[in-house]
């Protein structure tokens, strides 16, 4: 499985973006998250859905103005970012997960199995 991330670039505050997050391989039973990381801090995560898009999960930060969402027929997972803040500015990453152990959570990167590239996303103020 390969993920590839587009849709980052710059926008002003208060503006929209779209991430987008093309799976090579079959991803349509796997768990999906959006993790993000600034300069000098670590990554963190920002939303997660379940393989049917059912179940999502958000960041306190974000949640009410992103919305991650997947077509499973075209093995892609969209971030839909609105209302963006400067402090949203990060490198952006989707990853899979096959499963995760017991105890884990969406939330902890080390759970995932494939990571994208990264988009970077800039809000000015």
């Amino acid at each position: 499985v390969q993920l590839q991330a587009s849709g980052g670039g710059l926008v002003e505050a208060g503006g929209s973006l779209r991430l987008s997050c093309a799976a090579s391989g079959r991803t349509s039973t796997y768990f999906m998250g959006c993790f993000r990381q600034a300069p000098g801090k670590e990554r963190e995560f920002v939303a997660a859905l379940s393989w049917n898009g059912r179940s999502t999960y958000y960041a306190d930060s974000v949640k009410g103005r992103f919305t991650i969402s997947r077509d499973n027929a075209k093995n892609t997972v969209y971030l839909q970012m609105n209302s963006l803040k400067p402090e949203d500015t990060a490198v952006y990453f989707c990853a899979a997960a096959r499963s995760f152990t017991k105890g884990g959570s969406y939330a902890d990167s080390y759970e995932y199995d494939y990571w994208g590239q990264g988009t970077q996303v800039t809000v000015s103020s």
